[in-house]
This record gives C-alpha cells, structure tokens and sequence, in this order.
C-alpha cells in the first residue's frame, strides 16, 4: 500500500518507554505498564492486553457534580499495552506536574493522567454563586497530566505587579500560588444598557501562568459511553 497516508508522517511508532507522549498534535499515545486514568470515551485505539472499567469520583464528587453540572468523568485502564486518546480533535498538551505542586484544569480540559497524581474538585476561591458554579480539578503529586484545549492555548504569566483577568469560558487552567477573584468590569448602568458581554472575568494574582483558550465555551455534546 502506497500514498501519503501510509507515510512516517502518519505512521506510529512503538513507544521507548511506559508513560504518556504526544502521538499528534490532536492525540495521545500512553504505553500502559500497570494502571493509568483517562476520560471517559477517550479512548480511539490501543493494542495489548488492557481493561478499562468506569472510574467512580466518591460520594462528595457525585454530589459536586450534581450540583455544578461540571464532573470529571474517568475510566481507569490496566494492564500492558498501547493505547491513543483524543477528544473532539482538540489539540494535545501534556504538564508534567512535579512534587509540592499543583495544577488546577477545568475538567473539560483533562484527557487522561498518571495513576500517580492525585485529583479533587474544588470551588474556585472567591467565584461564590455569582460565579455560576466555578468548579475545578485540582492535581497534586508527581506525574503527566494530558490536557486538551480547542485551539493553541495562550500562557500568561501572573506576577505581583500584574494580575491577569481571564473570561471564565475560556480559562483552562492555571499553577499553584494564585489566587482567584470575580472582577466586574461593567457597572451596572453599562449592564443595564447592553454592555459588551463582557461584564464578569476571573482575576489571578500571584506569582504563576494561567492557561487559556482562544475561544469561549461552546455547547457540550453528550457525553457517550
């Protein structure tokens, strides 16, 4: 067979070593050696012997998911094999989150992560109700993290002397040490008369980056199983 398609360019390679490496711009590729996490639905091929079974997020995940409409909903895969993720074809970014560290990712952006690193849905500090329910994944330990994120993200750096307002559509993600506000830029009068549609950003302050991406939230598809 001949043509393009059959071309290194497209062609896979095996991996050298277990963990996560990005097989395209737009997937993937884990070399499972025991146990890993991915997102439900992820998973667009693999090759070995591997499971993969529904993981639960406990009683008080559950609950915050019920409550915020925002959830991380994972599967856990085991065994030893190869498997390629992707979603929506979005493009792929791996961070490697390192010890004493965090990260804290919308859980739309997550794609798949090491069993080594911890995760727990929390309330974006100082979002409250206003903030429509600002629930975020928050990653600790030591391990790869894979993301994805319509677009190429931007990374802005956050420093003392120069907080960053970020739209709430559009923020992926940002590192530890930064803390989060509402920011009104309207007044009222402005709201009342149309505004821009601009009227609420999440501000950061701190020492840090904040993650976004070049598009506000789109309507969720189903989620499939």
């Amino acid at each position: 067979m001949k043509g393009d398609l059959f071309s290194s360019r497209h062609m896979v390679q095996a991996a050298a070593q277990p963990g996560m490496s990005v097989e395209n711009a737009k997937c993937i590729k884990y070399a499972v050696s025991g146990e890993m996490y991915a997102r439900q639905g992820a998973m667009v091929a693999y090759r070995g012997d591997l499971r993969f079974e529904r993981k639960g997020q406990g009683v008080g995940g559950m609950l915050k998911r019920a409550v915020t409409g925002e959830g991380l909903p994972l599967m856990a895969v085991r065994g030893q094999g190869e498997a390629w993720f992707a979603h929506e074809a979005q493009n792929c970014f791996i961070v490697e989150v390192e010890p004493g560290d965090q990260f804290t990712v919308n859980g739309r952006n997550v794609l798949c992560f090491d069993a080594s690193l911890s995760y727990e849905i929390k309330t974006v500090k100082g979002s409250g109700i206003a903030g429509g329910g600002l629930f975020n994944s928050v990653f600790a330990g030591h391990g790869m993290l894979g993301l994805v994120c319509e677009g190429n993200p931007l990374v802005i750096p956050v420093s003392a002397q120069a907080p960053v307002y970020v739209d709430t559509d559009a923020v992926v993600g940002w590192t530890a040490h930064l803390q989060t506000s509402l920011h009104r830029s309207q007044s009222i009068g402005s709201m009342l008369r149309g505004g821009s549609g601009e009227a609420v950003q999440l501000m950061l302050q701190g020492e840090g980056y904040v993650v976004v991406r070049p598009s506000e939230l789109t309507p969720q598809k189903p989620q499939q199983h």
